[in-house]
């Protein structure tokens, strides 16, 4: 039996992965989180053989939860179940110890599919993604202003460059304003960049946005 956490801050999320592993013989949803504390102190205390894990938690990003379970139980499968497509976050996923990534608008059968993979120590990654890590591996990634952000810069440069506030913006991660203009001010630097306009416009040029 694959024992199953879901780590999600939406209810009917983590309620719809229920209602899509209830019939399925070899998987028990054994536990819910909503946050990326919960997520983390269950993972210490309870056994399970895979999480599944959204990207944009309140508060810690699922990045950062990913990181630390890795530390933690380096063996234990995480896969990523994001509503942001696979150009955005796969990559740095599963550089930070992902076993798959997979969007929330994958089939269920696709999904019953990537747990197993990754439950039996396998990977789990879409045509399209492969092909991305492919070609990532024959560019040299310090060409590339973005991949020198850190996880949490690169969130909020997504979040900036799709025309989104900084009040906004920290109202959805749980941080400070303040915290957000930091960020802000970091990823203008590391990018060599002066304006939000020019964010929107590197992150459209290199597919980050549509």
């Amino acid at each position: 039996m694959i024992r199953i956490l879901v780590a999600d801050d939406h209810a009917v999320v983590r309620q719809g992965v229920k209602q899509i592993l209830a019939d399925v013989r070899d998987m028990l949803v054994k536990d819910e989180a909503q946050n990326g504390t919960e997520t983390i102190d269950k993972v210490m205390k309870y056994e399970y053989d895979v999480v599944l894990l959204d990207i944009s938690m309140p508060g810690r990003s699922g990045l950062e939860i990913l990181e630390e379970i890795k530390a933690q139980k380096p063996k234990l499968a995480v896969l990523i179940l994001s509503m942001h497509p696979e150009e955005q976050y796969a990559v740095r996923a599963l550089r930070a110890g992902a076993s798959g990534y997979l969007t929330k608008a994958s089939a269920p059968q696709e999904l019953i599919g990537a747990i197993r993979k990754v439950a039996g120590g396998g990977k789990y990654v879409t045509t399209s993604l492969a092909e991305k890590l492919a070609g990532e591996l024959e560019v040299d990634p310090q060409k590339l202003p973005h991949e020198r952000l850190s996880n949490r810069e690169y969130q909020v440069m997504l979040m900036l460059a799709q025309g989104r506030s900084v009040s906004d913006i920290a109202e959805e991660l749980c941080l400070s304003v303040k915290t957000i203009s930091t960020y802000r001010t970091r990823v203008l630097d590391k990018m060599g960049m002066r304006k939000n306009a020019e964010l929107t416009l590197y992150a459209v040029h290199n597919n980050l946005i549509q």
